[in-house]
């Protein structure tokens, strides 16, 4: 079963939920936490598009299943390439735990490094065009050419 998986286009959060939450009663965990991120409606956007660098994605979620390995913790990670439209789900992230608390503490924590520091660009969908969303955008840290789209 593979934690980390890249789909095109939107992703099928409840069947997402469903396996992952699966394998936290496989492993007799007691808390399954999960985020959705879901596309919402704002200016005059039709979706949005992600280009995504999976080597540098897959280490960033290597190194948190590392940071995480001595805490009873399972991390799961989805995240769609290509267009996602007005309401349906483009990044869906959970974690099995034994116990509650080592599950919260990590959760957000998780969520919002990935933000800050995965390797995927976000464009804004409006009238049929992808538009790189700069001003929503983070320059990844030590990545040299892979900082930024457009600078």
């Amino acid at each position: 079963m593979k934690e980390f998986q890249i789909f095109n286009n939107a992703l099928d959060e409840k069947a997402l939920y469903s396996k992952f939450c699966g394998i936290c009663k496989e492993l007799n965990y007691g808390a399954f936490l999960s985020f959705s991120g879901i596309i919402r409606a704002e200016g005059n956007i039709s979706g949005l598009s992600f280009d995504i660098y999976e080597p540098i994605l897959k280490k960033w979620f290597d190194d948190w299943c590392e940071k995480t390995r001595n805490l009873n913790i399972r991390l799961f990670f989805a995240h769609a390439k290509g267009d996602v439209l007005v309401g349906e789900c483009s990044y869906f992230a959970g974690i099995a735990s034994s116990h509650r608390k080592n599950g919260l503490d990590i959760f957000a924590k998780f969520i919002e490094d990935f933000k800050q520091n995965a390797p995927i660009w976000k464009y804004d969908l409006i009238n049929n065009q992808r538009i790189y969303a700069k001003d929503r955008s983070f320059k990844l840290p030590n990545a040299g050419l892979l900082s930024s789209k457009e600078d």
